[in-house]
């Protein structure tokens, strides 16, 4: 039997695989056996730890997506509200949820009124009239996705996904009904929509290093990054002029307090106490200038910048009482509270996170909220500057941090703060701790 020209050429491939053509070939064809084997095309999410914490495996790769996060399916989230910081962490829960369904986030909405209960009454604010939406992207590119709302097709076909709540929804029901969203008959659609309560309720499934991934790719739009240098800038000149008692070019450091005296937060910390069988949540603004001004360390004269609620500005007892070669001052007594009565309150709050996150010294309340993420964004940064786990604590470490409501020696000092980068859910960080992980 003759044989074709087409088969010489076969035979002749096959017998000479050294040929570019016929390596490329090969490579080719075990690099699609290895996905096969490796990568189906259901997703391979993970299994859960003794601890209840759900270990993601890496994400299999998708037509059109991202390093493995999908930008042709997407997940959409309620209105995310509450405080800032309840809000940066739902916003993180709803980029980590999307990324273990595989899926890219839609923009969500925040909240630039703080109303708890009157949900009706909360104005929306665009995540990027906050946040730069592009820098977000680049930042993470690979580990989470924003998407905006143009790029879905077809809306129409959106599934619904409800949040369970209560005792009885407990964190592996949680994860249970996640990975059904995975499946195929769900995971054809092309949004998925989460409903029910806010997403800062959801059970948490991810570890700290997860959050603060998300949180670092955060950054302040240019208006709102501008108006932090202009308060920065005040109490660094502010430091300047009481120390040398004129303007000068060297802008002298400063400590940042965040000071919770508040009426609605005394009776929520004593609930607390009451409710953990401790007296360590509390603490009395004499208790807190005391404390402060028993840091070792600090030079004298320092400015202290009081990160207190509006409602306390014109309370000028909080000025009065701290130790000599402190020397304390708010909003109002810089002269800066014109530059926050422009803005709602998110973006207020936003301003003073950044303002007591670059404090050459911070002071805090380890059972807040806001605090705990600053110590958080700290924490971070002192790694980044190359100082070890075990050094963290250290007397001599650069920007400290301190807990006021927990005495630290017998020297009346506050308890040294940092978070604690290795723990397996955010649960310390979201409603408090007195693990300052520096005793």
């Amino acid at each position: 039997m003759e044989i074709s020209s087409n088969g010489k050429r076969s035979i002749h491939c096959l017998r000479y695989l050294n040929s570019r053509i016929c390596k490329c070939m090969a490579i080719l064809l075990v690099l699609l056996i290895v996905r096969a084997i490796f990568f189906p095309s259901t997703l391979n999410f993970g299994w859960t730890d003794d601890h209840g914490l759900v270990l993601i495996r890496n994400l299999s790769p998708f037509h059109g997506s991202n390093f493995g996060i999908r930008v042709d399916k997407f997940l959409e989230v309620p209105q995310i509200v509450w405080g800032l910081n309840n809000q940066k962490i739902a916003f993180a829960r709803a980029c980590l949820t999307a990324r273990m369904l595989n899926r890219t986030l839609l923009m969500p909405s925040l909240s630039a009124s703080l109303f708890y209960k009157e949900v009706e009454r909360l104005e929306p604010i665009s995540f990027d009239k906050i946040f730069k939406f592009n820098e977000f992207n680049s930042r993470c590119n690979g580990f989470v996705q924003l998407g905006r709302y143009m790029d879905v097709s077809n809306r129409a076909k959106t599934i619904e996904l409800p949040k369970g709540s209560g005792r009885k929804w407990t964190i592996e029901r949680d994860f249970e009904q996640l990975k059904e969203y995975s499946k195929e008959q769900f995971d054809q659609s092309e949004v998925i929509r989460i409903v029910g309560k806010n997403p800062f309720l959801w059970h948490d499934h991810w570890p700290v290093k997860d959050y603060a991934r998300v949180f670092e790719c955060l950054v302040l739009v240019d208006e709102i990054a501008n108006e932090v240098d202009k308060v920065i800038s005040r109490i660094r000149e502010v430091g300047s002029e009481e120390v040398t008692g004129a303007k000068s070019a060297k802008l002298l450091p400063y400590v940042a307090v965040h000071m919770r005296i508040e009426i609605d937060w005394m009776i929520h910390c004593k609930k607390l106490e009451q409710r953990y069988n401790m007296n360590q949540i509390c603490s009395s603004k004499e208790e807190i200038m005391n404390r402060v001004g028993n840091i070792s360390g600090t030079n004298k004269p320092t400015v202290v910048y009081l990160a207190v609620a509006d409602s306390l500005l014109n309370d000028s007892s909080i000025l009065d009482g701290w130790k000599e070669g402190l020397l304390p001052f708010e909003k109002k007594k810089l002269g800066v509270d014109k530059i926050y009565e422009k803005y709602p309150y998110l973006i207020r709050s936003a301003i003073d996170y950044e303002v007591c996150l670059r404090a050459d010294v911070f002071v805090g309340n380890s059972f807040s909220t806001f605090s705990s993420l600053v110590v958080l964004g700290r924490t971070q940064k002192l790694m980044k500057a190359g100082v070890a786990v075990g050094e963290l604590c250290s007397r001599s470490v650069m920007w400290p941090s301190y807990a006021y409501n927990i005495l630290g020696d017998s020297k009346g000092r506050p308890q040294k703060w940092v978070a604690n980068m290795s723990d397996i859910s955010l649960q310390k960080i979201s409603y408090g701790s007195n693990d300052t992980s520096c005793r």
